[in-house]
């Protein structure tokens, strides 16, 4: 009788854990339909010239720590 009342216990957690699970999926994807019909005016455009930059800067870290600069001694 005790491991009946333990096993349905368990089974109405996990139960209503996943049913939070879903409801939580949904209020995201509901939230991500409302940012996509935003308009254009507020969301970030790329900034094509930062990323170049910061891309050149991490390769010149790269050169520098294969030391491609000091040569093959």
């Amino acid at each position: 009788m005790a491991l009946d009342k333990k096993i349905a216990a368990a089974m109405a957690a996990v139960s209503m854990y996943l049913e939070a699970e879903q409801q939580a999926l949904y209020a995201q994807a509901a939230a991500g339909a409302e940012a996509a019909q935003a308009p254009a005016a507020t969301q970030r455009s790329l900034n094509i010239w930062g990323v170049s930059g910061r891309q050149a800067m991490m390769q010149m870290g790269n050169l520098m720590q294969m030391k491609g600069f000091h040569g093959s001694r």
